[in-house]
């Protein structure tokens, strides 16, 4: 079985409602980007970094995943895939897909402020306040990976995309760094494909766009990969 890699972006969950920082100007469901997606952000009001993942995370639990998410977990019927997301939502997992990599770390979860990777506690689309701590009597923090921290799952994903027959990009501008340098991992001469209603130009060989919104845009790829993959 083929592996198929697919690097996903805030594309993929806009057709769900699922807003992104990058809307308008520098601001996040009319917050300050710096003051809700940096760890600066995190040690300069607690509360406020709280509040607004509190919202995310009810807008969350109201959210249903779209065809794009739909069309992506049926491939696993084709193909050994794995999802490598930059979006915190869980909405590729509801939609069925099964080997999900995180790089910006996921919504519906939590861990101890002093820690990156140990004690991540899933607590679905409930709320955290300040004072709900960990066993130690450590402040909880959301379980996301703000500007000016390091990405501890960019190594896997890296290997995953190292490892692809065929590579889908979709969704993402490829500007926000380290996930827009992924597809150089890529084998020599593999296809990717990617979907995103914005012309995007890779420089590399067997790359072919369909210019299109992720839920149509996997439609198409769907046919494609009918007439010539499957």
């Amino acid at each position: 079985m083929k592996k198929f890699v697919i690097l996903s972006g805030a594309g993929v969950s806009a057709e769900s409602g699922i807003r992104t920082f990058r809307d308008s100007d520098g601001l996040w469901e009319n917050y300050n980007v710096r003051d809700v997606a940096d760890i600066e952000g995190w040690y300069r009001n607690k509360k406020l970094m709280l509040d607004f993942y509190n919202q995310r995370r009810r807008q969350l639990e109201k959210a249903q995943p779209n065809k794009a998410h739909k069309i992506i977990a049926e491939l696993e019927r084709y193909f050994e895939v794995t999802v490598v997301t930059q979006n915190v939502d869980n909405l590729h997992e509801r939609a069925g897909s099964t080997n999900v990599i995180h790089l910006h770390g996921e919504l519906t979860k939590v861990r101890p402020e002093d820690q990156t990777d140990k004690g991540v506690i899933d607590i679905g689309y409930r709320d955290i306040n300040i004072g709900d701590t960990d066993h130690r009597g450590v402040q909880l923090r959301p379980h996301i990976v703000w500007f000016g921290e390091a990405v501890p799952m960019i190594e896997p994903a890296a290997k995953a995309v190292s490892q692809a027959d065929i590579l889908l990009i979709i969704g993402t501008s490829l500007n926000v760094y380290p996930a827009a340098g992924l597809f150089r991992y890529a084998k020599y001469g593999i296809p990717i494909y990617l979907i995103d209603p914005q012309r995007i130009d890779l420089d590399y060989k067997n790359f072919r766009q369909i210019q299109e919104p992720a839920t149509t845009g996997m439609e198409k790829l769907m046919d494609i990969l009918v007439n010539e993959q499957i």
